[in-house]
């Protein structure tokens, strides 16, 4: 890899809201991670009552989880919606490009292999296509948002 090319790495990870990246290939690991200078909320550690034999609890204080994740992954409730989640890191995009009309908007029937939206990574647009057939629920993705790997991006009620 190039020193150019991992600049450019460096500037979208910067760009893109991540914190930490892994890349390894055969030639090469990278491992990139981006410190804020605020220090993070210390996770606290209970020690179980004497009495009854059990695991020890691990309490994390609600500031330590970060907001981004806890609303990115929602809560789907004992129904039978599927969730479209995002195959890599990048930025999504929900139209091919400004000019044209969104790929997907809620109530949309989609088909199996349907074009639903786009996530750019290191300048490469990746058409996503539905895995599964049904009705937009929800977009749970602002556009031109940056998204995580296993990211979820759509709520479907499966056709």
């Amino acid at each position: 890899m190039e020193t150019k090319e991992i600049q450019k790495l460096i500037d979208f990870i910067a760009h893109s809201g991540l914190d930490e990246v892994n890349i390894e290939t055969n030639e090469l690991k990278i491992s990139v991670k981006r410190y804020s200078g605020t220090a993070a909320a210390p996770v606290v550690y209970q020690q179980p009552a004497p009495a009854p034999p059990a695991a020890p609890a691990v309490v994390t204080p609600a500031a330590a989880v970060p907001a981004a994740v806890s609303a990115a992954a929602p809560k789907v409730e004992e129904s039978n919606l599927v969730v479209i989640k995002s195959p890599m890191i990048g930025t999504f995009y929900r139209t091919p490009n400004p000019e044209k009309p969104v790929f997907v908007e809620v109530g949309d029937n989609i088909e199996l292999g349907q074009p639903i939206c786009i996530i750019e990574a290191m300048k490469l647009f990746n058409e996503i296509e539905a895995d599964v057939a049904g009705k937009i629920v929800k977009i749970l993705v602002a556009n031109a948002t940056p998204v995580e790997y296993d990211q979820p991006l759509f709520l479907v009620e499966p056709a």
